[in-house]
């Protein structure tokens, strides 16, 4: 018998039946319950609608994590729309340029410029309308739409392929490891695809959901504890902060509820993985690879990890080949680019508003990634065909390079770039962010020790603020145009390279 699928306003509805006065979601010390969110959702959806948001509409949501963004996207779904969640950090052309494509019905932010589309507070439209009462049940037709600039900047939608539905059963598993009366604590940006998915899936599993407005690396280890949580996710940059605490601090907190730790969204140096496995225990920590096209999914536990270092997993959604430039499958241990395709007869998982996918006969289709499989069928990212820098004709993978250099204490982030050269085509160069005095020559001396010559960096430049986002994104492509631009209009002295220090 097929699964009973339900709305995700349903849903809601049937847990603030079971569970109404269980904590739904609390951020800064101030909880929702499962009954009070559905009710506030309720009157919230109302207001929405007096605005003029109907079945299949979309609805930016430019608010900051918090509990109005839980509701917004609640109240959205429950009128059979669609949410589509964007940074408040966006700068203004970028944010312009995403909304545009999206052409929603309204957006709800804090004062963001919307060009022509209404924008409300989520005070100004919940004070349209008191009314808590249950509206009719509405299925969106598609879940989520969440944007990204990619590695190149140019913005995207991607919408979710299927409608807003989860299983009716109240006894399913959660495809995340969460319990019903759990705990999961949520430091990452909801606007993310890795954050808000795990939004989603926390209130769907009746779960208590507890968000940090921001990433305070002592800050989670005190809501751990606090509130006894045993789940949670985090980005790699937010693990290297973490474990760079001072070791009174880690110590300080009690954290021994935690049972799994899901990370994902970038890739994971090794060093960090194995300190992470070594604090929390090989069978908490859980590591997936894919994409927020959803067409396949790998997935390696901390315990599979410490047998397969550096590897992303297996295959468990979907179909995952590592293909050549003629398009032909690799054999185990051969990098090239990696297809992914759902399953036969399966349906579509997404599509795009301002891209196209990069295709394969077949329905194969690549997310831009390099890797290599190994002969029991284990995946290992290198990088983004994007982000390869080729010198003297030797493939350098930044991930590999950034690594290294993140493994260095005082280093906080850093990106690799190629610079252009006439002799060898691209000169390695570093961008790095770091907390203390540190030499580049001290740094040098460090992966000099861990990497051929040829990855080397040949010249660093230090920067103040982070590299990578909130969401522990870095845009190398950006990062590498900005400082030939720089390049072009400002030749250095002596011809040394930008940054060099």
């Amino acid at each position: 018998m097929m699964d009973q699928m339900i709305s995700y306003g349903a849903k809601l509805k049937q847990l603030a039946t079971v569970i109404a006065d269980m904590p739904a979601v609390t951020c800064q010390g101030v909880a929702l319950t499962y009954g009070e969110l559905h009710r506030r959702t309720n009157s919230l959806a109302r207001g929405l609608a007096l605005k003029g948001v109907t079945r299949g509409a979309l609805v930016t949501v430019a608010l900051p994590n918090g509990l109005d963004f839980v509701e917004a996207c609640w109240a959205i779904w429950k009128l059979g729309a669609t949410p589509q969640p964007i940074s408040v950090r966006l700068p203004a052309p970028e944010l312009k340029a995403i909304i545009e494509l999206a052409n929603p019905a309204l957006v709800i932010g804090e004062g963001q410029a919307a060009g022509p589309w209404p924008s409300y507070s989520r005070s100004e439209l919940a004070a349209l309308s008191d009314d808590e009462a249950d509206l009719p049940d509405i299925t969106a037709p598609t879940a989520r739409g969440v944007a990204s600039g990619g590695s190149t900047g140019r913005p995207k939608l991607i919408l979710s392929g299927g409608p807003g539905l989860t299983k009716a059963s109240l006894l399913e598993p959660s495809f995340w490891r969460m319990q019903r009366g759990g705990v999961s604590i949520l430091p990452a940006p909801l606007y993310h695809t890795a954050g808000f998915a795990m939004m989603l899936e926390t209130i769907n599993m009746g779960a208590h959901l507890v968000i940090l407005p921001r990433f305070d690396p002592e800050g989670v280890l005190a809501a751990i504890q606090t509130y006894r949580a045993d789940w949670i996710f985090l980005v790699p940059t937010m693990m290297t902060r973490i474990w760079r605490l001072p070791e009174a601090t880690k110590s300080a907190y009690d954290i021994s509820s935690l049972k799994t730790l899901w990370h994902l969204a970038a890739p994971c140096p090794p060093w960090l993985k194995e300190a992470f496995i070594g604090w929390m225990g090989p069978d908490a920590v859980m590591e997936r690879y894919g994409g927020a096209e959803s067409q396949a999914i790998s997935e390696i536990s901390g315990r599979e990890w410490l047998d397969r270092r550096g590897s992303v997993g297996r295959v468990i959604v979907g179909e995952m080949v590592v293909m050549g430039d003629d398009g032909q499958a690799l054999a185990p241990g051969q990098v090239g680019e990696i297809y992914l395709r759902r399953t036969q007869g399966s349906p579509e998982t997404y599509r795009y508003v301002g891209a196209l996918a990069k295709t394969l006969p077949d329905g194969w289709e690549s997310l831009g990634d390099m890797g290599w499989f190994d002969a029991d069928g284990y995946l290992y990212l290198a990088d983004r065909r994007t982000d390869m820098i080729l010198v003297g004709g030797a493939n350098v993978y930044p991930a590999e390079v950034e690594a290294a250099l993140e493994e260095y204490p005082a280093v906080q982030s850093c990106a690799i770039i190629g610079l252009p050269d006439d002799d060898l085509g691209n000169l390695i160069h570093a961008i790095v962010n770091v907390k203390g005095p540190v030499t580049p020559e001290q740094l040098a001396a460090h992966l000099a020790q861990r990497l051929v010559a040829y990855k080397l960096p040949r010249s660093f430049e230090f920067v103040d603020e982070p590299i990578r986002d909130d969401a522990g994104k870095v845009r190398r492509t950006a990062l590498r145009d900005e400082r030939i631009a720089r390049m072009k209009s400002e030749p250095p002295p002596n011809g040394a390279p930008h940054g060099a220090n």
